[in-house]
């Protein structure tokens, strides 16, 4: 099933290079893929992954074990933001 895959700010890094501009990736993922699995292979370090949403909605650290997507969600990851 497809799916939009968000990173911003200093995960863009991880994305493949022709999407850090865009910082969207179309993905394919298997129906029972859990976020985890699905964030897993780009090798996002766990600390830098802090706000994560489902369409808009914040989805709690131990949800991300078991919590899977459907058709046309969009997941968007942040990392931890610091400022002033």
């Amino acid at each position: 099933m497809k799916i939009t895959f968000k990173l911003f700010a200093s995960l863009t890094d991880y994305l493949p290079a022709q999407a850090r501009y865009s910082n969207v990736l179309e993905l394919d993922v298997a129906p029972d893929a859990s976020i985890n699995q699905i964030i897993e292979p780009y090798g996002l370090p766990a600390k830098m992954v802090h706000l994560v949403l489902v369409n808009g909605k914040y989805i709690e650290p131990d949800k991300r074990l078991k919590q899977t997507l459907v058709e046309g969600d969009v997941l968007a990851i942040w990392p931890p933001i610091a400022g002033g």
